[in-house]
């Protein structure tokens, strides 16, 4: 049985804990035959997307009343369902995400119209959601963003590359980060939302990575966009991205709690049965000592995480602090974690088709995509440096 302990916290409500059990519960019932149907990744996640709007799950992607459960994106919501469903499967957690994700900015600063358009789909699963923010020399500095949109009467051309991008090649639409030159560097970017079918939109490369998810390298020539369908107002794109990042960055912690909580079952169940000589591996000092450091790791990121998220739900208007240590702390300990788990499971660890082998190649991408960890550690600095300026100016010591 998972370990539930955690949803007694004050941090959560009894609709959380009874959303922790729903999820737990369709997990366990379809992820393993959707996951078995096929062996084509982007038909996985295209069954997972879908099955997951059946049951209700991806209405919590979105906002209400476009096919959401509530006005605003609950973030302790999001972080148990992505907790939960990693801890079943990587590539269940990765097609919920995206749901999120590529919604997010929509969600946050779209219109009635667009949120009509674009939203009940997602929620219902009928439609899969991408976020288009790198480029091939904009990484981690999205400020750096070339792809452009030039108005033109009442639409806009974009033209310019993304890579990286999740869902490509299987989204219904793109959440494209694009510059429109207000001012010079994140002052002078747009968002856009740009149905896959729009003319000049095309992908280019398909990417393969080592948990094989759908990722693409898109191409934009002369896409013309409606300037209806631009999010919020020219030069709010870097604002629109830093927000939507600020309400998901925690959940990427809550997927990498749930891929370190399987890694710790493993390592229990398997130390508990693997003999060596006339003892229990469980009974050694050394693998108990691992054990003792993942159970005191799990509890220290679950802790961080759904700070951040119930700070975020309490109504902070930014949580860039809370939800990069969450982000840092909860995927480089996993990635140790997990690591441990596969040690402790000795030669069976690096076997192909291995439970901890899956989870090993699973973590890795957490700790780079949004935000890569020393990201997480610039903003944490920076953050501790605003707010010892904001006390000296205050005046205190």
């Amino acid at each position: 049985m998972p370990d539930r302990t955690f949803l007694d916290w004050p941090f959560f409500e009894k609709t959380h804990r009874d959303l922790a059990r729903t999820v737990d519960d369709w997990a366990s019932g379809n992820v393993h035959a959707i996951m078995s149907s096929t062996d084509d990744l982007d038909e996985r996640c295209i069954r997972l997307a879908a099955a997951m709007g059946q049951a209700g799950i991806c209405a919590h992607a979105v906002v209400a009343p476009y096919g959401g459960n509530t006005d605003i994106l609950d973030v302790r919501s999001l972080c148990i369902i992505r907790e939960t469903l990693a801890r079943h499967d990587g590539l269940a957690d990765f097609a919920f995400a995206m749901q999120g994700l590529g919604t997010g900015p929509i969600s946050l600063f779209g219109s009635d119209e667009t949120k009509a358009r674009f939203l009940p789909p997602v929620a219902s699963g009928k439609s899969l959601a991408a976020f288009a923010l790198t480029e091939p020399v904009a990484g981690s500095d999205a400020a750096a963003i070339s792809l452009s949109a030039v108005p033109d009467g009442k639409d806009y051309i974009l033209n310019g590359e993304k890579t990286w991008i999740s869902n490509g090649g299987i989204a219904g639409h793109y959440v494209v980060f694009a510059r429109t030159g207000e001012a010079p560097g994140a002052k002078g970017l747009s968002a856009f939302v740009v149905p896959a079918d729009t003319l000049g939109f095309e992908i280019v490369e398909r990417i393969d990575v080592i948990a094989p998810h759908p990722l693409a390298r898109l191409r934009l020539t002369d896409c013309r966009v409606p300037a209806a369908d631009m999010l919020g107002k020219p030069g709010d794109g870097f604002k629109i991205a830093m927000a939507t990042l600020d309400v998901f960055r925690s959940t990427v912690g809550a997927a990498a709690l749930g891929l370190a909580r399987r890694a710790h079952d493993e390592a229990l169940d398997h130390t508990a049965s693997r003999m060596i000589g006339e003892d229990r591996l469980a009974d050694l000092q050394m693998p108990q000592a691992m054990i003792a450091d993942m159970a005191t790791a799990i509890d220290a990121a679950a802790l961080l995480i759904y700070r951040a998220a119930w700070t975020k739900d309490q109504g902070a208007p930014r949580i860039s602090r809370e939800a990069s240590m969450a982000k840092m702390f909860a995927t480089e300990e996993a990635q140790k974690i997990i690591d441990m788990a596969v040690q402790l499971h000795g030669g069976e660890g690096v076997r192909s088709g291995n439970k901890v082998e899956e989870l090993y190649r699973d973590i890795r991408a957490l700790r780079i995509y949004e935000g890569a960890t020393e990201v997480q550690k610039i903003v944490i600095a920076r953050q501790a440096e605003d707010a010892r300026q904001a006390q000296r100016q205050g005046g205190g010591k």
